[in-house]
Parts: C-alpha cells; structure tokens; sequence
C-alpha cells in the first residue's frame, strides 16, 4: 500500500501552488485564555506550504509574546508546587498532633 498524495492548493503565505497542511501552533493546550498570541486570535488558521510553516514556526518561537506567555505559566506551576507542598506539611502536622492526642487521651483512660 502506497502512501497517499499530498494535496497540492495554493499556499495562503506564498500564494504558490505547493503540498499543503493546516498550521497549527504548539500550544495552547493549557485552557488558559489569557495565553493568546497572533495564530490563537485568528478566526482562521492559513493553509501553508512547508517552506511557509518553517518560516512561521521558527517566527512564534521568537515570538517574545510567547516566550513571556511560558515563563508566567512556569512560574505559576512552581508556585502550585509549593503550595502544594504546604497543604502536605500542614496536613501531616495536623494528622501527628491528632495522633498524639489520640495517644495521650487512650492512655489517661
């Protein structure tokens, strides 16, 4: 079985009859619509040829907008790490004084 063809249209970037595929930025995938950048906000996504997507991909790598995007949503994580992290100390601290009482109140009866 032979692999299909690629379907050939005109290229929305370089308005060149080429192999096609829709572009489709690599991220977004965290729910967070405070996130956008220039291909999230549009109503339709272009149809590029390779040349094309490299020329775009390697654009919204640079793209400072982005790059702030990823280290708010870093620091955001670190924080829900560390907040984490507390409610786990406190909860072990809470189920030790518990223990302890339990403890104590079982062996003044």
């Amino acid at each position: 079985m032979s692999a299909p063809a690629p379907v050939e249209a005109r290229c929305d970037h370089c308005k060149q009859t080429r192999p096609l595929f829709l572009y489709e930025p690599d991220h977004g995938h965290l729910g967070a619509s405070q996130f956008t950048c220039r291909w999230c906000t549009r109503e339709k996504q272009p149809l590029l040829c390779v040349r094309c997507y490299d020329t775009e991909a390697l654009l919204e790598e640079n793209d400072p907008i982005i790059n702030q995007d990823a280290e708010t949503m870093r620091q955001i994580c670190e924080g829900n790490a560390r907040a984490i992290a507390r409610e786990g100390a406190v909860k072990a601290t809470c189920d030790g004084i518990a223990e302890a009482t339990r403890t104590a109140e079982e062996s003044a009866s």
